[in-house]
Parts: structure tokens; sequence; C-alpha cells
């Protein structure tokens, strides 16, 4: 038994469980990817593989602070929660799509302490501006993760594949390391574009 007793919560953690619960929709909230499986890919799977990727690579980029790398990547995405994700390829025609899910933030962000939940927007309009060697490896890794997914896993008919050759393709060409992750990934998708064309546009690839 412990030697504490249980106190009742102040209201601090009890705002810090409300956020907490309130994330939780990351767990369902579905991106326009599929995994390995057939399965159709949560946010909060998409926002924990960049974070295993940022880790796994941070030696690779060497003066990065890798603790504030994994927070930005923890923090991308977090908006979603409330609104879900937007497809890159619908971005294009939103053009307060950032302001939104910044707006979405704030309002998750809002039963945490000031302190607390003003570093998380913080660390997110850090991200959307690309304004740091950390925000911009984020948005880097973010788009690598991305297409990553749309290689591995088990896409729809019709799925457009070689959108992918250009997306993201600012944050991902000033380091040799993205430069090479990409190089492999765009001969990836390519293939991929490949072997769609070859079933037709109907077909879906369990068919």
């Amino acid at each position: 038994m412990s030697e504490y007793s249980a106190l009742p919560l102040g209201a601090e953690l009890q705002g810090t469980l409300a956020f907490l619960r309130a994330a939780e929709s990351l767990k369902y909230m579905t991106r326009t990817s599929w995994t390995s499986d057939g399965g159709q890919e949560t946010v909060a799977a998409h926002s924990w593989r960049l974070c295993l990727m940022a880790l796994v690579l941070a030696p690779h980029f060497p003066g990065i602070d890798v603790g504030k790398l994994l927070r930005i990547c923890l923090v991308h995405d977090l908006g979603e929660a409330i609104s879900g994700d937007i497809s890159a390829a619908l971005q294009a025609s939103m053009p307060n799509k950032a302001e939104q899910e910044r707006a979405d933030l704030v309002q998750l962000v809002e039963p945490l302490p000031d302190a607390v939940g003003a570093d998380l927007v913080a660390l997110w309009d850090e991200y959307d501006a690309a304004a740091t060697p950390e925000a911009k490896l984020a948005k880097g890794l973010d788009k690598l993760e991305t297409i990553l997914q749309h290689n591995q896993g088990v896409m729809p008919a019709g799925f457009d594949f070689l959108f992918n050759l250009e997306y993201g393709a600012a944050y991902t060409r000033d380091h040799p390391v993205l430069v090479a992750l990409r190089h492999v990934m765009d001969t990836e998708t390519q293939q991929r574009a490949h072997e769609q064309a070859a079933r037709g546009p109907h077909q879906g690839e369990g068919s």
C-alpha cells in the first residue's frame, strides 16, 4: 500500500486530464492513408512513427535539439483532435487551413495550465513557420513519413501516387540524408504508380 493518501485532484490536474481525454480523439481520427494490413491510418499512428523516425535519424543531424524536435513532432497535428485531418491534395483549396488548425489547438489546450498550453501553441507556431532548424527538420520528416506510409500501405483504387513526387519537396532537399531518403521513396512511389496503372484505374489492391 502506498504511504501517500489519495487526495482530490486540484484544478490544474483536472484540466490536464480534460486535455488528455480530448486528445484521445487522435487515436481514431483517420488520415487519407492506409496501413499495410488494409486499415485506415490514424493521426496518432502517424505522429507516433514521425517521432520514432525523428529519434532514430537524429544522430545524422548534429546540432539539432532532439528533445525539442520530438516535442514539435508530437504537437504538429494536435489541433486535428477537433476538426480532423485534411489531405494534402485538398489543402490547396483551403487557404485558411492553418488558421483553423491553430484555432482548434488553442481550444484543445484551454484546460491546461496557461504556461503549458502556451508552450504547446508556441511549438505549433514554430513548426508552421518552419522558423528553426528543428521545425524545418520536423516538416521534412513529416512529409517523408507520409510518403513512406502511402508506399507501404494498401491504398485504394485510384489513389494518386504521383502526387507524392512533388509533395513536401521544399522541405526534403537541404540535407543529404533527407535527399537520400527522398530518392528511395520517390523510386518506390513511381513503382507503386506503375503497378496501379498495370492493374487498371478501377481495380483495388486486393482484387
